[in-house]
């Protein structure tokens, strides 16, 4: 009879199913806090936004094993002393059922700026005041207010490439002055640069024909850059963008091939008589098969969106 497959047995949750209140007496700290923690900006946003709107983001801990009653503190340090400072002695704390070692904040990636941007949009559209928002996150109304007028006179499809991008507030303000094609080319530039900061965009900027902007008589020349380097750099631009679209139709195809020969040196490396022949007479080759293997076994970078709270 044919071998259909292994039945697997059901993988038991990470975390019970309930929030649970607790004493904060009862939970064990794994990490001293430094002592310039709490006078830091983030320390100074995290305790803003408790005392605005709450706890958003349950601190996680496990049962010591061991003390009947007492919790391990897996994430949510910084909270849990805000907490304390506010004189509070519960708090609805997410249960995890393994004493992880590892913190969660690591498997998370911080909120993008767009992202930012359509979270104070959505906040504003249900009646939160922009200085209840600025309260809440111990910034300038004003800064809020550029936030939420983020993408004005940015073209839908370069906000779509940057939606999960870490762009500064400034770089926008460069693209802005483009027009929709160029904005689009802009963005592609920045990822494949893998660089989005406000001078590079303006380098950009500045690497623009005055067509392809919004107003062609505001271009000005920029300092310190002569219209020779301005040409050359216009053209290394345009080499790049050739570039982006040639890896584009590869990249797919390529990595496949990677994935499947990383796979293969995996196998090989099972086998122990080879191990120890390539150890013996090839330790160079060895130690380079074992580094395609490692990164094969690398973890795929998350792009949810983390709270502000997450510390």
């Amino acid at each position: 009879m044919t071998n259909l497959g292994k039945v697997h047995s059901p993988k038991s949750p990470g975390f019970e199913a309930n929030l649970r209140r607790i004493e904060i007496a009862a939970i064990l700290p794994v990490k001293q806090l430094p002592v310039t923690v709490p006078k830091s900006q983030k320390y100074a946003q995290i305790a803003a936004s408790i005392r605005e709107v709450g706890l958003i983001e349950p601190p996680v801990v496990a049962r010591a094993a061991g003390q009947d009653g007492a919790f391990i503190l897996l994430d949510g340090h910084v909270r849990l002393h805000v907490l304390k400072e506010m004189g509070e002695t519960t708090v609805t704390c997410l249960v995890a059922t393994d004493d992880e070692s590892f913190t969660y904040n690591k498997r998370i990636s911080r909120l993008a700026t767009i992202q930012e941007h359509k979270m104070i949009l959505r906040a504003v559209e249900r009646g939160v005041s922009e200085a209840r928002i600025a309260a809440a996150l111990n910034v300038d109304v004003a800064l809020i207010r550029r936030k939420r007028t983020l993408l004005n006179g940015i073209c839908p499809e370069a906000a779509e490439l940057l939606k999960a991008r870490h762009c500064p507030i400034n770089s926008f303000r460069a693209l802005r002055k483009m027009k929709p094609l160029r904005q689009i080319q802009a963005a592609e530039l920045m990822i494949a640069a893998n660089n989005y900061t406000v001078p590079f965009v303006d380098a950009i900027l500045a690497a623009t024909d005055p067509g392809d902007l919004v107003d062609p008589a505001s271009k000005k020349e920029t300092p310190g850059v002569t219209r020779e380097q301005a040409e050359r750099m216009k053209i290394e631009m345009a080499n790049l963008q050739k570039n982006i679209k040639l890896i584009e139709g590869t990249l797919g195809p390529d990595h496949l091939r990677l994935v499947v020969a990383g796979r293969y040196v995996k196998r090989l490396l099972q086998n122990d008589r080879l191990a120890r022949y390539l150890d013996k007479n090839h330790g160079e080759i060895l130690g380079e098969f074992r580094q395609i293997v490692a990164s094969l076994a690398q973890p795929v970078p998350s792009t949810e969106a983390g709270s502000i709270e997450g510390a």
